[in-house]
């Protein structure tokens, strides 16, 4: 790129627009947010497009002191990089979202937005801890405005305990990170990833971080701020927390918890798979018995985040990379599975399943769209969810079968729940009047939904395109953990099929 700063430039774009769109009617902010969002993910094109898959780990650095202990520092590998490209490819179809459902306060629920997106990627391409602390916790402030002025009727209840649940946990983080600094004698993200901390030490700090990332996630029992967040958040504002935000807890566990503190992260094992067990099975049922769309989804997004926590501690390569598959597939398809609750939500204004039926009749592009969501979300082979949970549970296997065992369990109640869900909603009789009258997609949410339906469909048809850019810095990260790793109980290792040839020798040798 020759030194041109892409990923300030990327971040200025959507703030400079933030704060034209205070100052603005609703008409000119809705172009303003559109056009800032269209001009970051064409430049997140370009940052792809240049992105060098054989080359150094860090790309794209930029730095520049502030000041004492303290930096300005920008770059990142292939795992930040695929989450830049989920957050912008995301963004205008968010805009777009609410480009009809939102009418008071335009100007400023657009500037939250693109606030928003600033600091998503600001999470993402931090090189200093102090800095991606500020961005992550920062992300707090434009959700909690977004569910408490643009929500339903109990927004400012669950704004509220959106905010204290995350809140308390990264206190805590922030304690660990001052005392690393203080030890290792330097804030730097890839510096940081190498340096050992002593076994002890790496307990106390592991705990600090996962109170954090656990919430964000959300893993089992932190996990009660997630439905009531995405039933009162506008369409766009669940889009967007189901998308990016809760991908930050997963990216946490990658740059943070697992390189560096190994030891600590082997030993909570079996805490992670214990909490993930539950929230896969219990969650899953949850969802089976909900009335409202918006809820159902929500408890199935804490099912599917489960099975990217056992792949992350799996402690192999398969593991890892189905986790990071399933954060990238689950953004695209929950997000896609709230904008088709917010398409029939904006007809008849309410979530009630029971409200529905038949609508196959009267919207069959609504109908086959919502079905290929579904199937995706069930995992279906050619969809994008398929790929990284079969990655993920094949990592999870090699590492304990019990555990792969139960979190298979959620790939058939997924199947139960969505299914049970679209067979309410689309098939059956039209029992409700105003509900057969509704009119089939619009131009506006074609556009909306179709780029994320062919998103899905290549994600599952060609993945590699998405695993090339992580796999060198998944396989360094594996080599970091594996003499930490705990021992599996698969007795086949991958690739383990005939004796090894010494023996054949020695056989020949008798």
């Amino acid at each position: 790129m020759g030194g041109f700063p892409i990923l300030s430039v990327m971040m200025l774009v959507p703030l400079l627009g933030a704060i034209a769109c205070l100052f603005m009617d609703a008409k000119p902010a809705r172009m303003v947010a559109l056009l800032a969002t269209l001009i970051d993910l064409a430049l997140g094109i370009v940052l792809w497009a240049n992105y060098d898959i054989g080359g150094a780990q860090w790309q794209f650095t930029e730095s520049a002191g502030l000041f004492a202990g303290f930096e300005y520092a920008l770059g990142i590998d292939g795992i930040a990089l695929m989450l830049i490209m989920l957050s912008v490819f995301l963004m205008p179809i968010c805009i777009g979202a609410s480009w009809e459902a939102i009418t008071k306060r335009v100007g400023e629920y657009m500037a939250a937005f693109l606030l928003m997106e600033v600091l998503m990627i600001g999470v993402f391409a931090a090189q200093d801890i102090f800095l991606f602390y500020i961005f992550f916790e920062a992300g707090l402030i434009p959700m909690y405005l977004i569910i408490g002025v643009w929500g339903g009727q109990n927004r400012i209840y669950a704004a509220y305990k959106f905010f204290l649940y995350t809140l308390l946990g990264s206190v805590l983080m922030l304690i660990a990170m001052l005392w690393m600094v203080n030890e290792a004698g330097t804030s730097s993200v890839p510096v940081l990833m190498e340096y050992d901390f002593a076994p002890e030490a790496q307990t106390w700090l592991w705990l600090a971080f996962f109170a954090s990332f656990a919430v964000k996630m959300p893993m089992w029992p932190v996990h009660t701020w997630l439905p009531d967040a995405h039933v009162q958040a506008p369409t766009a504002g669940s889009v967007i927390l189901a998308g990016v935000l809760l991908k930050l807890g997963g990216y946490g566990f990658i740059r943070f918890s697992l390189p560096m503190f190994p030891d600590a992260s082997a030993q909570f094992a079996w805490l992670v798979w214990g909490l993930s067990m539950i929230a896969v099975v219990l969650t899953s049922l949850i969802a089976l018995v909900q009335a409202d769309m918006k809820k159902l989804i929500a408890y199935s997004s804490v099912a599917h985040m489960a099975i990217v926590t056992v792949g992350l501690f799996a402690f192999n390569v398969q593991g890892l990379e189905g986790a990071m598959m399933i954060m990238l597939g689950h953004g695209l398809v929950s997000g896609a599975l709230f904008l088709c609750v917010g398409v029939i939500y904006d007809r008849l204004h309410t979530r009630e399943i029971d409200r529905y039926g038949g609508l196959a009749i009267n919207m069959p592009a609504y109908a086959v769209l919502f079905m290929l969501f579904t199937m995706a979300s069930v995992g279906l082979p050619g969809t994008s969810n398929f790929v990284g949970e079969f990655l993920a549970l094949a990592g999870i296997y090699q590492a304990n079968s019990w555990v792969a065992f139960v979190c298979t369990t959620g790939i058939i109640l997924g199947a139960a729940y969505m299914l049970y869900l679209y067979r309410r909603v689309v098939f059956g009789i039209q029992k409700n009047a105003d509900a057969a009258a509704m009119p089939d997609l619009s131009v506006r949410e074609y556009l909306l939904l179709g780029p994320i339906a062919a998103a899905v469909l290549w994600m599952g048809v060609y993945p590699e395109s998405f695993l090339a850019p992580m796999r060198a810095d998944i396989e360094l990260l594996d080599t970091r953990l594996a003499a930490s790793a705990p021992e599996g109980d698969a007795h086949l290792a991958i690739g383990e099929g005939a004796p090894p040839a010494e023996e054949h020798a020695e056989g020949g040798a008798h």
